[in-house]
């Protein structure tokens, strides 16, 4: 599919869920009090109409929102449907709907439309694969900080429990600044092919893009199993490609949460990235040579 039809898609999909997804929310806020209620579809309005503008705009930030609110959209409507208050029918279709929702804003062709809607014509950015690491906990954990305490800060206020809404809203706001930041950088990883050759762009592993000329590489494709390549993958899951070069190229790799670099050069490097086989595709677009 091209990039507009993906655009289009998710905005269909997204731009229905009100519609899908809410009914059976509000029957399971229907015993709550007036502002609780009122909070939370106000909340819900307001959250839709920004992810709404962000599929309109496609950005990095707008990825990050976007697979931010999906997660949120499932959990609340499970939650919803749990609670009992719900009828089958309403159940059925708000779980179903925030599900599709939630796998299309994942796919890897969605980080591809995203990523690159700020690019340059002349550029094509192909975002990189979450470290795997974090997906084993630490990455849930941020989500949960960054998006759950903001939602119950409010909730709590609106229900006039103010001590905890307001250690919540307290709480939220720490979880915003140390965690909002490493959060957002996992939409701002990628590789981007450019006129001048291939750039990595890795705010976690590295401390600056590095360029690799197009009259350097000689060649790109998939690393075998017994490579002793330089590890940029940051052991994240899928096919990891391999870039050798003619000749060193300096780089300098964060070694701490303070971005200090290890200074060092490498000839030959391994990254993952979430589409490999469109990536040598472009490649080979772009007459740089592909092994196979």
């Amino acid at each position: 599919m091209s990039d507009r039809l993906v655009a289009w898609v998710l905005r269909v999909v997204w731009g229905v869920a009100p519609f899908t997804v809410w009914p059976a929310m509000g029957e399971a806020l229907g015993h709550h009090s007036s502002g609780v209620h009122t909070a939370a579809a106000v909340g819900a309005w307001v959250v839709w109409a920004a992810v709404v503008l962000a599929t309109f705009v496609p950005h990095p930030l707008g990825l990050t929102a976007l697979r931010c609110t999906t997660p949120a959209v499932l959990v609340g409507a499970v939650a919803a449907v749990a609670g009992g208050r719900t009828g089958a029918f309403a159940a059925t279709g708000a779980v179903a709907w925030s599900a599709l929702v939630l796998i299309l804003s994942l796919l890897p062709r969605t980080g591809l439309v995203f990523v690159n809607g700020p690019a340059y014509p002349n550029e094509r950015r192909f975002p990189l694969a979450v470290p795997g690491p974090l997906l084993l906990g630490p990455l849930e954990v941020a989500w949960l900080a960054v998006v759950g305490l903001p939602v119950a800060g409010v909730m709590l206020l609106a229900g006039q429990q103010w001590v905890l809404g307001s250690v919540a809203t307290v709480a939220a706001g720490g979880a915003a600044r140390y965690l909002g930041r490493p959060l957002h950088q996992l939409s701002r990883r990628w590789a981007v092919f450019v006129p001048a050759g291939l750039v990595l762009h890795d705010p976690m592993t590295l401390r600056d893009p590095v360029l690799f000329r197009r009259q350097i590489i000689d060649g790109l494709g998939p690393a075998p199993a017994d490579t002793d390549s330089l590890d940029l993958t940051q052991g994240a899951l899928g096919l990891a490609l391999e870039l050798r070069l003619r000749e060193k190229v300096p780089m300098a790799r964060i070694t701490s949460r303070r971005r200090t670099g290890e200074e060092g050069a490498s000839a030959r490097l391994l990254f993952t990235p979430s589409r490999p086989g469109a990536v040598l595709a472009e490649a080979s677009r772009r007459s740089i040579r592909v092994a196979g």
